[in-house]
């Protein structure tokens, strides 16, 4: 019969050896996940103000190119509307509403004015429908605001923009606003569907 030989059992000395390599590979590790992790914090935060920057800058040029929409068209305004038997000797651009007694606060791009009426206008550089229903709104506070200090014009709404979709043109229409659009280096206002909204 032949004996079995068993295999010596490992010494204090290597199986301690072998602990402290675990543990120092152990320490490696933690150290490679913190520098790993302080990476990934470091790109996320610099994303994130990156993303912020260039929404900065993306804000300023539509600012820019919606004053340049503006500028352009403002000065047109008041002869294009005599065009339509519509005479308003004073135009104001950017008009602020500030009342915090009665709690309005509104601005339009533009605003003729006469004795009578009062036509305040939306420019945009893309019209939507929602910056049409926000003019609305405007015009709501507006007449509101005028009726609390005895001013008994009618106050008439106009939307202008560079770029109006079929849809949003004839919404703008069926609200009773002039729509006022590029043609070249001219204007074209379109009346509304029917009689004009009146504030």
């Amino acid at each position: 019969m032949e004996a079995v030989q068993t295999a010596n059992p490992p010494s204090f000395e290597s199986v301690w050896a072998s602990l402290q390599e675990l543990t120092e590979s152990q320490k490696e590790t933690d150290r490679q996940l913190k520098e790993t992790d302080r990476i990934v914090k470091e790109n996320a935060l610099l994303m994130k103000e990156s993303k912020a920057e260039f929404n900065e800058r993306l804000g300023k040029y539509v600012n820019l190119f919606g004053d340049f929409t503006e500028y352009m068209m403002a000065p047109k305004l008041r002869e294009k509307f005599i065009e339509l038997g519509l005479v308003f000797p004073k135009t104001s651009r950017n008009v602020r509403v500030k009342d915090e007694n009665n709690k309005t606060i509104l601005e339009a791009d533009a605003m003729l004015e006469n004795g009578d009426k009062a036509m305040m206008v939306e420019i945009k550089t893309q019209l939507t429908v929602e910056r049409v229903n926000k003019h609305i709104e405007r015009l709501e506070k507006m007449r509101k605001h005028a009726d609390l200090y005895g001013d008994k014009r009618t106050f008439l709404g106009a939307v202008a923009g560079v770029v109006v979709e079929d849809d949003v043109r004839e919404y703008a229409l069926n609200q009773g606003f002039y729509l006022i659009e590029p043609a070249g280096e001219d204007l074209y206002i379109t009346p509304p569907n029917g009689k004009p909204k009146e504030w």
